[in-house]
């Protein structure tokens, strides 16, 4: 079967640990990501989260706050020169995160709310909607329409090159398979990138929602698998979240890779033709 190639100029790849820890942290794993930072095939994105408002449990760490993250986000975009993605829950902290963040993501919960896809649309940064989990691939485009008609009130209905043009992206990170789990529907892919571009999300897509006593769970031996089926597919870019010690991590530890792991993984999808 013949698989699309991609249409962006480079293929993105967005890297960083779930959520900010410590600017130690940040830094540590943002010196074990240059190799893939420094390649030349590639659009680098730095991720990490100041607060993951979406927790299992009020015990659970969310982060450091907008204020005091955004400060640590801005010492690794300095320090690093790398462009930075960071999620957004409350509208009024898109205009602030924008001041840092060259990509501003809605949470997969947060797909639909207006206004925070208007609030993220009316800054100057990328915007990356996450399909929620109990969305119809189909029904994501209504989402992109919003992002882009906040940009361009002449824009009717969402097409692949005029939400490339103004940069609005899809991301896919599994569906509701039952309780506590998620399955990647690789029809997916196929169906968003006629009206957006699309990043695989491979980490959260190997996700176990609330299956570890108050906590998510998941098995990220499952990430590579995923991410080359859906490199064969076609994608514009992968998202994988990634730790130096990951069965020590503050959120998602058991989804996540390596430094070393993800740098194999790109290897290999970068040899899977037709992929970029």
């Amino acid at each position: 079967m013949k698989t699309s190639k991609t249409k962006t100029p480079k293929p993105v790849l967005i890297a960083g640990p779930c959520v900010i820890e410590s600017l130690e942290n940040l830094r540590n794993i943002a010196i074990k990501l240059q190799p893939l930072a420094n390649n030349e095939r590639l659009d680098f994105y730095f991720k990490a989260s100041f607060d993951k408002a979406n927790r299992t449990s009020l015990e659970s760490y969310r982060g450091p706050g907008l204020e005091k993250g955004l400060e640590m986000l801005q010492i690794i975009k300095e320090e690093f020169g790398y462009k930075i993605l960071t999620d957004v829950h409350e509208s009024y902290q898109a205009s602030v995160a924008a001041k840092v963040a060259d990509i501003l993501q809605i949470p997969a919960f947060l797909c639909r709310q207006t206004d925070l896809i208007v609030a993220v649309s009316q800054t100057n940064a990328i915007v990356n909607i996450k399909k929620g989990q109990f969305m119809n691939p189909k029904d994501m485009q209504y989402s992109v329409l919003k992002a882009l008609k906040t940009r361009d009130k002449s824009i009717q209905s969402p097409t692949y090159e005029t939400a490339l043009k103004n940069g609005v992206w899809l991301c896919e990170r599994g569906s509701s398979f039952g309780y506590g789990n998620l399955v990647v529907d690789m029809r997916s892919l196929k169906i968003m990138r006629e009206f957006a571009p699309v990043i695989f999300d491979a980490t959260h897509s190997v996700q176990m929602p609330g299956r570890a006593n108050g906590k998510s769970s998941g098995d990220s031996s499952f990430a590579p698998i995923l991410a080359r089926a859906a490199a064969a597919v076609g994608i514009d870019g992968l998202f994988a979240e990634t730790h130096i010690d990951p069965k020590n991590a503050l959120s998602d530890g058991a989804n996540m890779l390596k430094p070393d792991e993800l740098e194999h993984l790109v290897t290999d999808m970068l040899k899977i033709q037709n992929l970029f």
